[in-house]
């Protein structure tokens, strides 16, 4: 019998913080790129503009369900989560759909106040389409997260942030070219939110586990010479 046999480890460490690796695609930013570019496009030539997917502008019966789902839309991921095995764990997928949501925010609402685009009914602000792009963003997180677990979890967001692109048109609140390009600003700010916050979210959890290192390791000791008290701090 050894003092190593009986020595009863209680370590001040406690749980290390996981590094979550995350390897970029630059491939990933041609879709959104393209959506951008066509919306962007079709708004600055001259009459694409007046391109209305159902080509009236008359008063029509609204429909309201797309003011609720471009927020709704924002929560899709987690509830995916309920459904099937996430990628990321949902405090790293909160923190994604914050930072995101910012960067949609800030790139959307900047171009809105730029370039000022007539609505078809009137309005102002109309490009690029802010609705859309945060019903994209959700969709697009989730594809993020279920793409190598679950596919209809990945793509059935695409169905319903398309459905409230449609809303969008049928309102005739935005042309085919600002919901395009609301579908790639929402695409483009998920792909940029992962490319940010991995690397800060890695550095602050090694530099927290390396701090975790310094251990105090306090424990009685019992063996065939007696008894006694061992004590180790590492650092």
């Amino acid at each position: 019998m050894t003092a190593q046999d009986n020595v009863a480890v209680c370590d001040s460490a406690g749980k290390r913080i996981p590094v979550v690796e995350y390897k970029f695609n630059p491939k990933s930013l041609i879709l959104p790129a393209s959506l951008i570019t066509v919306g962007a496009v079709g708004t600055a030539i001259d009459g694409m503009s007046d391109f209305h997917l159902f080509t009236r502008k008359e008063s029509v019966k609204k429909i309201h369900i797309d003011d609720y789902m471009e927020w709704g839309m924002l929560a899709w991921p987690f509830l995916c989560d309920l459904m099937g095995k996430e990628k990321h764990n949902w405090a790293d997928q909160l923190c994604l759909v914050v930072l995101a949501e910012g960067l949609n925010a800030g790139m959307t609402r900047t171009l809105k106040y730029t370039v000022k685009e007539p609505r078809p009914d009137g309005g102002a602000y109309s490009f690029p389409s802010g609705h859309t792009a945060n019903a994209f963003l959700g969709a697009h997180m989730a594809y993020k997260e279920f793409k190598d677990s679950n596919a209809w979890l990945a793509y059935s967001g695409y169905a319903l942030a398309t459905f409230v692109a449609c809303s969008r048109l049928y309102n005739n609140r935005h042309w085919v070219a600002d919901v395009v390009a609301g579908a790639g600003f929402g695409i483009l700010s998920v792909e940029l939110s992962y490319l940010i916050y991995f690397p800060i979210r890695n550095a602050i959890a090694r530099k927290i586990n390396l701090k975790k290192t310094n251990s105090l390791v306090l424990s009685p000791v019992v063996n065939e010479y007696g008894g006694g008290l061992y004590l180790s701090y590492s650092f």
